[in-house]
């Protein structure tokens, strides 16, 4: 691959996770403002354990319902957005590795990735 050496590899990678993790952070905060300007003068009930509603619960309907700005789901996006930083990660080091025709790497790397995948849908039919 022309251009794309080891060091030019880590570095897109470097910035990737960065940029990523970077991302979640200010979307959680921003969450976390806009939760705290509409119910942070509340008093929250401390007796009982409150999860999350069932529509924060899955991917489509927290995007959904963040853009429609609610400070719940803004945060959950952000939590979303940090668990897809890894897998960005894992996804970008299947296409350097088959750009370079290093097919064994491409093999273990498209295993990982599809462990990673599993285990994160395993887990949203089960909750």
């Amino acid at each position: 691959m022309p251009g794309w050496d080891d060091q030019r590899v880590e570095n897109v990678m470097g910035n990737l996770l960065r940029g990523g993790v970077m991302l979640a952070a200010f979307v959680v905060l921003a969450g976390g403002a806009l939760f705290l300007v509409r119910h942070g003068t509340e008093s929250a009930d401390r007796r009982t354990f409150k999860g999350e509603p069932a529509e924060l619960r899955e991917p489509f309907p927290i995007v959904g319902a963040a853009f429609d700005l609610e400070a719940r789901a803004v945060i959950q996006l952000g939590l979303l957005l940090l668990i897809a930083t890894p897998v960005a990660r894992v996804a970008f080091s299947v296409l350097t590795f088959a750009l370079r025709r290093e097919y064994v790497y491409v093999a273990l790397t498209l295993f990982v990735l599809a462990v990673l995948l599993y285990s994160l849908f395993a887990a949203l039919r089960w909750s």
